[in-house]
């Protein structure tokens, strides 16, 4: 009696206690205040403004596998100028991305921003993810087949005739988007198309079998235990050890809080159903199915961007070296093996030590922090003309000097790599706007000059809209002010190409004393501010006329607004 007592007693306990523990855990993984005072991690909510603006929510039927997946969030962005571009040999190619495992594609927003002036863009979030709607729920809709297939509908969907495809990937994507881009693979109808891979903290190689089978028991665990443990791993929101993992070590509080937003925002059936259809089956030894149940890296013949983060636990830099190996094997076997090969070439490595770690099944694919001076890249492209009355920045009535630079339809192969001090996190954080620039770099120089801003706004002046007069006018206005309460000069709009007010003129005339450009129009500016170069920083402020800024604007908490404290020689582009 006194033991049925017990066992009764202790029963209870247990039941009160796992309650309460339960009750806790939900507390701690509520939203909570963020740094600008709001407490939505809601994704919908949060979404920013150019993904809200171009994005749609489509039903797709795989063309392959025959599923249908009846709302698929589509982010679509065309290049501003796509119709005034040459189209021989082909549109210039689209850039798609292709996020991870428990990630979104809100989390490419920092290098979507900048990219969208060079070429037009598209994202999808993976069913479940981001946006787009949990269905269906079967296991089979979300193996790594089924996710393929879905993504070469979607691609074949928006690609035009001709078009090429440039991938940008992270985490997992990036083995999506090497497998659709390799010969080799049954989805061998895209890869014809694709003229580079730039893949961001990529994945190398299938899990071991003993990984696989510690993996396949934490999915066997039940959704509610799988919850408690994730909000577990979440307590203490940007400072918990899940946002830790990914943001890596001297990540600032702005790269912490979207980590944490990104985490909440991960599904755990989703995440579940990924994980598991992208693990291998292991017979005598040999992996088959799952992630890499094709050849993914080895084969590919054709530019290739390796990015890594010093500080990635999630997919160590390890990973770069391995795959810089399989990329530049001869035989292209590299996949059937563990990828021991020795010789590298064609490829460039840049940053120091690189550590090993392991890699736990991640909670969110994105991630990192990094030190490295910020490379500031265009900001906007260009737009609608101004009221003719508005001495802006006048179209060139000139033909450009150099005719398009080539657009291959298979660049030549070449493999670069470089590890950046950061972690996994590297796609938000205060990095974003480097690997913007270095993949901007990549990309024009090895894949096609077309993507250049510099040449595109030189060619879309060809055809001069601008009369005499306007440009006479234009002429007329003194370039720059006087200085204005001893801190400020006003800026006439500069132009590309022009003769004496063009941004590298500008720099190396107004370099040492004018470090700071603000741009308050409206427009996208009709030149490339990364001509200013280094000394001089660029700041997009858009307003409208008529229209006062808003509080937050007044607050200065606008993306790339920072100024020195002390900022003289500040100039304001109107």
């Amino acid at each position: 009696m006194y033991l049925r007592t017990s066992r009764s007693l202790y029963l209870q306990v247990g039941l009160v206690s796992a309650v309460g523990g339960a009750w806790c855990l939900h507390r701690m993984a509520r939203p909570r205040i963020t740094l600008n005072g709001t407490v939505s991690k809601d994704a919908k909510s949060t979404d920013p403004e150019l993904l809200r603006e171009h994005s749609t929510v489509k039903s797709y039927t795989a063309s392959r596998s025959g599923i249908t997946y009846p709302g698929i969030r589509v982010f679509y962005r065309p290049h501003l100028k796509a119709a005034e571009l040459p189209q021989d040999p082909a549109p210039l190619p689209l850039l798609v991305f292709v996020h991870g495992l428990g990630g979104s594609i809100a989390q490419f927003h920092p290098i979507l921003g900048s990219l969208v002036n060079s070429a037009s863009c598209l994202a999808v979030d993976l069913p479940g993810c981001g946006l787009s709607d949990f269905a269906p729920k079967t296991w089979d809709a979300y193996t790594t087949d089924a996710l393929l297939d879905l993504l070469e509908t979607v691609i074949n969907d928006y690609r035009e005739r001709d078009q090429g495809v440039v991938f940008i990937a992270h985490s997992m994507g990036t083995v999506l988007a090497a497998r659709l881009s390799n010969p080799r693979s049954a989805h061998h109808t895209l890869a014809p198309h694709v003229m580079g891979l730039v893949a961001i903290c990529p994945v190398a190689e299938a899990p071991s079998a003993e990984k696989v089978r510690v993996f396949r028991r934490l999915l066997w665990i039940p959704e509610f235990i799988f919850n408690l443990w994730r909000a577990w791993d979440r307590w203490g929101g940007p400072d918990s050890a899940s946002v830790r993992r990914f943001v890596g070590p001297g990540a600032d509080p702005e790269t912490r809080q979207l980590q944490d937003r990104f985490n909440s925002q991960s599904r755990s059936p989703v995440f579940r159903r990924m994980a598991w259809g992208s693990l291998p089956v292991y017979t005598n030894g040999r992996p088959s199915g799952g992630l890499f149940g094709e050849p993914a890296w080895a084969g590919l013949d054709l530019p290739v961007y390796l990015i890594g983060g010093k500080h990635d636990e999630v997919t160590p830099p390890k990973d770069i070296e391995k795959i810089e190996r399989i990329l530049n094997d001869p035989s292209g076997d590299g996949d059937k093996d563990s990828q021991d090969h020795s010789k590298s070439t064609d490829s460039t490595t840049i940053a120091s030590d690189v550590t090993s770690s392991g890699d736990p099944i991640p909670d969110s694919a994105a991630p990192v922090d990094t030190a490295k001076p910020e490379l500031n890249i265009p900001s906007q492209l260009d737009s609608p003309e101004d009221p003719p009355e508005n001495p802006t920045t006048p179209r060139d009535t000139e033909p450009p000097q150099n005719s398009a630079p080539p657009q291959p339809r298979n660049p030549a192969r070449v493999v670069k790599t470089i590890v950046l001090p950061a972690g996994h996190a590297v796609l938000y954080s205060k990095s974003a706007r480097q690997v913007s620039a270095l993949i901007y770099e990549f990309m024009k120089d090895h894949i096609t000059g077309r993507f250049a801003l510099d040449w595109q706004l030189t060619y879309l002046s060809r055809e001069g809209k601008w009369d005499v007069k306007n440009l006479a006018k234009w002429k007329s206005v003194q370039p720059v002010s006087e200085p204005i309460g001893g801190v400020f000069r006003a800026l006439k709009t500069l132009r590309e190409v022009d003769d004496e007010h063009s941004p590298k003129l500008f720099a190396e005339k107004w370099g040492a004393i004018i470090k700071d450009v603000v741009d308050i129009s409206h427009d996208n500016p009709v030149y490339d501010p990364r001509n200013f170069g280094d000394g001089i920083k660029y700041h997009k402020l858009p307003t409208v006329s008529k229209v006062p800024p808003t509080d937050m604007m007044r607050s200065g908490k606008t993306k790339n607004c920072e100024l020195p404290p002390n900022p003289g020689g500040v100039t304001n582009t109107s």
